[in-house]
């Protein structure tokens, strides 16, 4: 729980679960994030090996995109598995 713990954390590894995206991106799924937040949870998650970030040099504008190391990938059925939970709590809550 200490790679993972966290109201952010798990939210960017479900985005990022089957494809990578760019910083604005991610953003733009999380709109509840501050920036501030995002960018610390992504460096921690790099630091923590469970994401890559790439940064693309060869022509301006500066890129960077993240995307899932292959130990981060090993947590792609439990994040999935909580995603599945949520989705059967909120059809519950509804009915």
């Amino acid at each position: 729980m200490g790679l993972i713990g966290g109201k952010w954390k798990t939210v960017i590894l479900f985005h990022l679960m089957h494809e990578k995206l760019r910083y604005n991106e991610l953003r733009k799924s999380m709109p509840t994030v501050t920036e501030r937040t995002l960018s610390l949870q992504l460096k921690a998650l790099e630091e923590d090996g469970l994401i890559k970030r790439k940064v693309y040099t060869s022509k301006p504008p500066l890129k960077v995109d993240y995307s899932l190391t292959d130990f981060g990938k090993t947590l792609v059925p439990v994040i999935q598995s909580i995603a599945d939970w949520g989705d059967s709590v909120v059809e519950k809550s509804q009915k």
